[in-house]
Protein backbone atom coordinates (compact mmCIF):
# COMPACT_ATOMS: atom_id res chain seq x y z
CA UNK A 1 0.00 0.00 0.00
CA UNK A 2 1.33 3.51 -1.09
CA UNK A 3 0.34 6.60 1.66
CA UNK A 4 0.56 9.86 0.14
CA UNK A 5 0.10 13.05 2.64
CA UNK A 6 0.57 16.24 1.88
CA UNK A 7 1.27 19.82 3.35
CA UNK A 8 2.11 23.41 2.16
CA UNK A 9 -1.29 25.11 0.79
CA UNK A 10 -2.41 28.41 2.39
CA UNK A 11 -3.13 32.02 1.57
CA UNK A 12 -1.47 33.93 -0.46
CA UNK A 13 -1.92 37.13 -2.53
CA UNK A 14 -2.46 37.05 -6.06
CA UNK A 15 1.19 36.91 -7.72
CA UNK A 16 2.51 34.93 -4.97
CA UNK A 17 4.04 31.88 -4.18
CA UNK A 18 3.42 28.54 -2.43
CA UNK A 19 5.35 25.24 -2.54
CA UNK A 20 2.89 22.06 -2.08
CA UNK A 21 4.98 19.20 -1.11
CA UNK A 22 3.26 15.06 -1.09
CA UNK A 23 5.51 12.68 1.29
CA UNK A 24 5.15 9.35 -0.27
CA UNK A 25 6.10 5.75 1.41
CA UNK A 26 6.96 4.88 -2.05
CA UNK A 27 7.51 6.04 -5.42
CA UNK A 28 4.71 4.49 -7.73
CA UNK A 29 5.45 5.34 -11.83
CA UNK A 30 3.39 7.79 -12.49
CA UNK A 31 3.15 10.59 -9.84
CA UNK A 32 0.66 13.93 -10.35
CA UNK A 33 -1.28 16.54 -8.84
CA UNK A 34 -4.94 17.37 -9.24
CA UNK A 35 -7.11 20.13 -7.90
CA UNK A 36 -10.56 20.58 -7.52
CA UNK A 37 -13.07 23.88 -6.80
CA UNK A 38 -16.66 23.12 -4.97
CA UNK A 39 -19.04 22.20 -8.25
CA UNK A 40 -16.62 21.04 -10.50
CA UNK A 41 -14.70 18.20 -11.33
CA UNK A 42 -11.41 17.20 -10.42
CA UNK A 43 -8.79 18.37 -12.55
CA UNK A 44 -5.54 16.92 -13.39
CA UNK A 45 -2.85 19.42 -13.98
CA UNK A 46 0.95 18.49 -13.65
CA UNK A 47 2.83 14.65 -13.30
CA UNK A 48 5.67 13.31 -13.33
CA UNK A 49 7.34 9.83 -14.26
CA UNK A 50 9.56 7.97 -11.24
CA UNK A 51 11.86 6.66 -14.17
CA UNK A 52 13.08 9.49 -16.60
CA UNK A 53 10.76 11.99 -18.24
CA UNK A 54 10.45 15.96 -18.72
CA UNK A 55 7.19 16.58 -16.53
CA UNK A 56 4.19 17.27 -18.13
CA UNK A 57 1.83 20.39 -17.76
CA UNK A 58 -1.94 21.40 -18.51
CA UNK A 59 -1.78 24.59 -20.23
CA UNK A 60 -3.18 26.72 -17.27
CA UNK A 61 -0.37 26.33 -15.03
CA UNK A 62 2.29 25.62 -17.48
CA UNK A 63 5.01 28.29 -17.27
CA UNK A 64 3.86 29.03 -13.30
CA UNK A 65 4.31 25.56 -11.52
CA UNK A 66 7.06 23.22 -11.79
CA UNK A 67 6.33 19.55 -10.04
CA UNK A 68 8.86 17.70 -9.30
CA UNK A 69 10.36 14.79 -7.03
CA UNK A 70 13.06 13.60 -4.49
CA UNK A 71 13.53 10.31 -3.92
CA UNK A 72 15.89 10.76 -1.12
CA UNK A 73 13.35 13.03 0.64
CA UNK A 74 10.67 10.59 -0.65
CA UNK A 75 8.93 13.69 -1.69
CA UNK A 76 6.41 15.04 -4.77
CA UNK A 77 6.87 18.86 -4.44
CA UNK A 78 4.52 21.07 -6.32
CA UNK A 79 6.10 24.88 -6.91
CA UNK A 80 3.53 27.33 -7.99
CA UNK A 81 4.41 30.77 -9.15
CA UNK A 82 2.39 33.67 -9.87
CA UNK A 83 -0.52 32.60 -8.62
CA UNK A 84 -4.07 33.74 -9.96
CA UNK A 85 -7.46 33.48 -8.09
CA UNK A 86 -8.54 30.84 -10.36
CA UNK A 87 -6.04 29.03 -8.62
CA UNK A 88 -7.98 28.49 -5.91
CA UNK A 89 -8.92 24.65 -4.86
CA UNK A 90 -7.93 21.75 -2.65
CA UNK A 91 -4.83 20.04 -4.10
CA UNK A 92 -4.39 16.28 -3.77
CA UNK A 93 -1.23 14.56 -5.17
CA UNK A 94 -2.03 10.63 -6.66
CA UNK A 95 0.11 8.23 -7.62
CA UNK A 96 -1.09 5.13 -10.31
CA UNK A 97 0.76 2.18 -11.37
CA UNK A 98 -0.73 1.97 -14.71
CA UNK A 99 1.51 4.30 -16.62
CA UNK A 100 5.29 4.89 -16.45
CA UNK A 101 5.69 7.74 -18.55
CA UNK A 102 5.55 11.37 -17.38
CA UNK A 103 2.28 12.19 -18.72
CA UNK A 104 -0.52 10.74 -16.73
CA UNK A 105 -2.39 13.85 -15.48
CA UNK A 106 -4.85 13.33 -18.18
CA UNK A 107 -5.52 9.48 -17.99
CA UNK A 108 -8.43 8.65 -15.89
CA UNK A 109 -8.65 9.43 -12.48
CA UNK A 110 -10.11 5.71 -11.72
CA UNK A 111 -6.69 4.92 -12.83
CA UNK A 112 -4.99 6.48 -9.82
CA UNK A 113 -5.28 4.15 -6.91
CA UNK A 114 -2.99 6.27 -4.57
CA UNK A 115 -4.74 9.80 -3.35
CA UNK A 116 -3.93 11.82 -0.55
CA UNK A 117 -5.95 13.94 1.52
CA UNK A 118 -5.90 17.12 0.32
CA UNK A 119 -4.57 20.49 1.50
CA UNK A 120 -6.67 23.78 0.44
CA UNK A 121 -5.28 26.68 -1.71
CA UNK A 122 -6.84 29.89 -1.14
CA UNK A 123 -5.85 32.93 -3.87
CA UNK A 124 -6.96 36.52 -3.33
Amino acid sequence: HVQLVESGGGSVQAGGSLRLSCVVSRFVNCMGWFRQTPGKEREGIASISTYAGAAQYVDSVRGRFTISRDKAQATLTLQMNSLKPEDTAMYYCAATRMYSGSKCYDKPQRDFAYWGQGTQVTVS
